[in-house]
C-alpha cells in the first residue's frame, strides 16, 4: 500500500533513539525526507542519518534542545531551509525514560526530577508544535504524532514526572485535534507499552542477557513472549507501523486518538 509518504518531509525529535531510528528508517523507506534531532547523541544521529541514505532516502541531523525555546526554532528553520517546511511531525524525545528500576514514593521524588521532566516534555512539546503549526497551516496539511506510553493508564509508583508529562501529552493531543482539524491537520497519540530498546534490554534479568545477545529485537520479542509474535513485549518496528499510518496520506480522518501498542496491556 503506498502511505502518499513520498516526497514528505518528517521531523522526528529523539530521532537517535531506538524507536526514534526505527522511525526515521521507516520513514526513509517510504520515500520521505527526514530531519533527524539529537540532544546530546550527535554521533548516534549521524549514524541513524547514514542509514537513511543507506535506503536511498534524505536526512540532516538537527540539534535539538527540548528546553530552549530558541534551539528548536533553529531546528525547524534549519529543516526549511534545506527542505521547504515540515509536513510531519513526530514527537518521541523525553526528558527521562519510563519505568525505574528502584522506584520511590511520591513524597521522596526530588523538585530536580519533577521540574525538568514536566519543562523538557510538556513545554517543549508545547514549543515544538507551535513551531511546526506554520508550516503546516501554510499548506493545508499535515501530521502530528505524539509518541507516549502505555503506563500512563494505570501508572507508575516512583515515575511520577514521567507520567505526568505523558498524559499531559494525550490532553493537549485531543485539544489540538479538535482545533486543527478544519486546517487539514491531524493529531494523534501512540502510546507503546514495554519495548525492545537499549533502555529496556538494561533492564532484562541477567539470566536472558546471553540469550537475547546478537538477537534483532523482532527475535527479542519472539524469545521474551515465548515464542509468539504477538504478546505483551513490543518491537520498535510495531510501534512504528502506527506512526507511520497516523502520519501517513492514508490516514483521512483519524485524529484525536490515544493507540496502545502494548500487546492487549
Amino acid at each position: 500500500m503506498d502511505l502518499g509518504l513520498a516526497g514528505k518531509v518528517v521531523l522526528i525529535t529523539g530521532g537517535s533513539g531506538s524507536i526514534g531510528a526505527h522511525l526515521a528508517r521507516a520513514f526513509a523507506a517510504e520515500g520521505a525526507s527526514v530531519a533527524i534531532t539529537y540532544h546530546r547523541n550527535e554521533d548516534g544521529a549521524r549514524q541513524v542519518a547514514d542509514d537513511v541514505r543507506r535506503l536511498g532516502g534524505r536526512a540532516i541531523t538537527v540539534r535539538y534542545d527540548l528546553t530552549d525555546r530558541a534551539c528548536i526554532r533553529a531546528a525547524f528553520d534549519t529543516v526549511a531551509a534545506e527542505w521547504g517546511g515540515v509536513d510531519v511531525l513526530v514527537v518521541n524525545a523525553s526528558a527521562i525514560p519510563g519505568t525505574k528500576v528502584e522506584p520511590v514514593a511520591f513524597e521522596d521524588v526530588p523538585v530536580e526530577e519533577w521540574q525538568p521532566s514536566l519543562r523538557a516534555d510538556v513545554e517543549g512539546s508545547f514549543h515544538t508544535v507551535q513551531a511546526a503549526l506554520p508550516w503546516m497551516k501554510k499548506q493545508g496539511w499535515g501530521r502530528i504524532v505524539f509518541v507516549s506510553a502505555n503506563i500512563v493508564q494505570r501508572g507508575a509508583t516512583g515515575d511520577e514526572a514521567f507520567v505526568a508529562s505523558k498524559m499531559a501529552l494525550h490532553g493537549l493531543s485531543r485539544t489540538l485535534a479538535t482545533e486543527l482539524a478544519p486546517e487539514g491537520i491531524l493529531v494523534n497519540v501512540v502510546a507503546p507499552g514495554p519495548t525492545v530498546t537499549r533502555g529496556f534490554l538494561a533492564r532484562v534479568p541477567e539470566e536472558f542477557q546471553r540469550q537475547l545477545d546478537g538477537k534483532s529485537p523482532e527475535e527479542v520479542k519472539r524469545i521474551l513472549n515465548k515464542g509468539k509474535s504477538a504478546g505483551h513485549i513490543s518491537s520498535p518496528g510495531d510501534v512504528a507501523g502506527l506512526v507511520l499510518y497516523f502520519a501517513s496520506a492514508v490516514n483521512g480522518n483519524v485524529t484525536g486518538s490515544v493507540v496502545h501498542v502494548a500487546g492487549g496491556k
